[in-house]
């Protein structure tokens, strides 16, 4: 058998309390569940999965370990993903730009695929603090008499299957807090409180 299924089964309640505790990538499903909805926001959670996929990949072969000692490779990507977002957050403050809901009396704008992909993307892969937990989680979940590929490939199938898991229930918890901001206040009021927690993840992204 080219598998610990012992390690395996104990590693599905460990990825999935870590992925369910509230972080960037959750924050931002949550925001996009309240304004966009969970359909589109589709796209942005499979830009996310690829970074994560690309994140996990990387720090089993080693590679987040070269880039955690020098962080200067992390700079300018980090703090310009988190200023992006900081910016998209403020627009959707303000009811204005792609990511925010209409007005009442105006036609809806909508962000593209590739701009919500690309979001994901970002956020996931310019997180320091992603790359430092992959480090640490991976290796005491592999089996070193076991051949690494098939070990190294389930538990990625895992992570992505947790995590995309997780990024539904924000993004249906967004849809539903959507619902219960507007009979409180009126789509501003839901702009600014899914604008709020995205410049929540761009400060985050940037600074944490």
């Amino acid at each position: 058998m080219s598998l610990n299924l012992a390690l395996l089964s104990a590693f599905i309640p460990t990825f999935f309390v870590v992925s369910i505790t509230p972080g960037m990538c959750m924050t931002l499903a949550l925001s996009l569940g309240i304004t966009i909805g969970v359909k589109r926001a589709l796209w942005m959670m499979a830009g996310e999965l690829v970074g994560v996929a690309l994140v996990a990949t990387a720090a089993a072969v080693g590679v987040a370990t070269f880039m955690l000692k020098y962080p200067t490779a992390f700079a300018v990507f980090k703090y310009a993903g988190g200023a992006y977002l900081a910016w998209l957050g403020i627009q959707m403050w303000r009811s204005r730009g792609k990511m925010a809901m209409p007005e009442e009396d105006a036609g809806p704008v909508e962000s593209s695929r590739l701009q919500l992909v690309l979001q994901g993307f970002v956020t996931a892969i310019a997180n320091p603090k992603g790359w430092a937990f992959f480090i640490a989680l991976l290796p005491p979940f592999i089996d070193n008499k076991l051949p690494m590929l098939p070990q190294l490939t389930a538990l990625i199938l895992i992570i992505l299957g947790l995590e995309f898991l997780c990024l539904q229930l924000y993004a249906h918890g967004g849809k539903t807090l959507r619902k219960a901001l507007k009979q409180g206040g009126g789509v501003r009021t839901v702009n600014r409180v899914a604008g709020s927690l995205m410049i929540l993840v761009g400060a985050w992204l940037a600074f944490g």
